[in-house]
């Protein structure tokens, strides 16, 4: 029996996630159960203070071998499989030859600041060009209604936009290639897509292009107003096509025989659709190396002058569903910077921990390694422990650091709430994170909602697969996605007391005197 895309029908589905820290790659089977698994810890270098990024020829090693190894685990050959959906990290990219397929130089990170700078100065002029041409540049935004250039003032630092404009500043091998037409522009999906097909195509999807911050969400293409502003061209782009669609098939000298790549999706709009977050007021909150909360808006995208950021969630035939988006950049990071300093030894032992404690002691951390996104918007911004005494313990430093994650939540809900004024459908949590019982609780408590933390943490993965068995025909619609879909557990909200309250005032003050301290260097 062949599917709707002509592909001999089998039973398995295969979806990989490169994460920030981790790849992951996971066998599902018709009731969405995980049948193999495999994963390799991702390497971040650090050349430079600011600078994070990632050697490509080891990703892509790391992305064959965790393939081959999930469906070895699974028990299966690769001729079983039916289809493959990627996921990827956002607004990690690299450039290279489209002749030879070698990178210029390596992914840098979302994580990475160095165009951090050249955003600063760049919103300092716009702010200026604002005032002077008055009513007729604010025509203008509005009008193209881009929306990088409505709202790029308070979250551009954090896109791809300035840092690849820094690339053609800073790269003469890049502007070489620029100038002789053969440089191509591309986030992991795009480079792995590039690498599977042996450099047959050069694309990405709508979910992974809105997330660059060079993409037009309203016109639905890549922004031909902000490229002319920041002087990039558009030449270099990949062309943009549904999260659901037949990309091509891998090379057969890969894994031995040609597997269809039928979806290429965010990683966090993935973790999204994952979740089963299909409907207008449903909101999810993946806590992994950073924190992403994301509301689905609809048909209709939302601008937000405060750092929510309008992305694509996904594009499926003609559908188009949106999603606002705020994120914390440092919630696993912070973790694991505890675990280093020997604050606990396992991760399943915290929420004990902290629990045995009346209070964090007066101690708060600002959760600030990346700077602080959404709604204070400072790449300038220090990590810190404020309010540490003599009595002060190696628990009430974590438990500081795990409240820390949950107001970080808090703050996000707040501003999401009043911008998109969307009614809250439901709220469900995923993530490495959202493991720790502590910190779901206390989020629960804050934001006054019950969340749903499901069975199975990685909602990417399992977004990239649904997609892909959609359109490859293996699921038949949403509605049996949903049936598909496991709840572990669900928190529910409790009053919270006097010293609660009273800490989170506490490290509120915290994270205002933790802003602008490298500007201030």
């Amino acid at each position: 029996m062949a599917t709707r895309n002509g592909f001999c029908k089998k039973s398995y589905i295969v979806a990989v996630d490169v994460g920030t820290t981790t790849i992951k790659c996971h066998v599902y089977d018709k009731e969405a159960s995980v049948r193999g698994s495999c994963s390799k810890k991702v390497t971040p270098l650090y050349p430079k203070p600011g600078w994070v990024e990632m050697d490509p020829e080891e990703l892509w090693q790391s992305c064959v071998a965790v393939i081959k190894g999930a469906v070895q685990d699974a028990g299966l050959q690769m001729k079983h499989i039916q289809a493959f959906g990627i996921s990827t990290q956002r607004g990690t990219f690299t450039t290279w030859d489209k002749n030879t397929g070698v990178p210029f130089h390596n992914f840098i990170s979302w994580q990475d600041l160095r165009g951090a700078e050249l955003a600063t100065s760049w919103n300092e002029s716009l702010i200026m060009k604002v005032i002077h041409a008055g009513s007729s540049l604010l025509h203008l935004i509005t009008r193209q209604k881009t929306f990088l250039a409505a709202s790029i003032m308070v979250f551009s630092h954090q896109h791809v936009t300035f840092r690849l404009a820094w690339v053609l500043q800073n790269c003469p091998e890049v502007q070489y290639a620029v100038r002789n037409g053969t440089c191509c522009f591309g986030t992991i999906d795009t480079w792995l897509l590039y690498k599977l097909t042996k450099g047959a195509v050069h694309l990405t999807d709508y979910s992974n292009a809105s997330a660059t911050g060079v993409f037009d969400t309203y016109q639905m293409c890549w922004s031909g107003l902000l490229c002319s502003l920041v002087s990039l061209p558009l030449s270099i782009f990949p062309a943009v096509e549904n999260t659901g669609h037949f990309f091509g098939c891998t090379d057969k000298s890969i894994f031995g025989v040609p597997i269809p790549i039928m979806a290429l999706m965010a990683d966090q709009q993935a973790a999204m659709f994952g979740q089963c977050c299909f409907d207008k007021g449903d909101v999810k909150i993946t806590m992994g190396t950073g924190t992403f909360m994301d509301i689905n808006t609809g048909s209709e995208p939302h601008t937000s002058f405060t750092g929510l950021y309008p992305i694509v969630g996904w594009k499926i035939g003609s559908d188009v569903t949106y999603l606002a988006e705020g994120n914390a950049a440092d919630t696993g990071t912070a973790i694991k910077w505890a675990q280093e300093l020997e604050l606990f030894s396992e991760v399943q032992e915290t929420a004990e921990m902290v629990t045995a404690l009346k209070d964090s002691d007066g101690v708060c951390f600002v959760p600030s390694f990346s700077g602080l996104q959404a709604p204070l918007n400072d790449p300038g911004a220090c990590a810190a422990f404020m309010g540490l005494k003599p009595s002060t313990t190696k628990s009430h430093l974590l438990r500081a650091i795990l409240e820390s994650v949950a107001f970080r939540n808090k703050q996000l809900y707040d501003i999401m709430m009043r911008e998109t004024r969307v009614p809250i459908t439901k709220i469900r949590a995923d993530g490495g994170v959202c493991s720790n019982d502590f910190i779901m609780q206390l989020t629960a408590d804050l934001l006054g909602r019950k969340i749903d933390r499901p069975s199975h943490f990685d909602m990417s993965s399992l977004g990239a697969a649904f997609v892909a068995g959609l359109e490859a025909g293996f699921w038949k619609s949403q509605d049996e996605l949903k049936k598909l879909r496991c709840t572990e557990r669900v928190f529910l909200p409790s009053t919270l007391s006097q010293g609660d309250l009273s800490t989170l005032h506490s490290w509120e003050r915290a994270l205002r005197r933790s802003m602008h301290w490298y500007s201030q260097a």
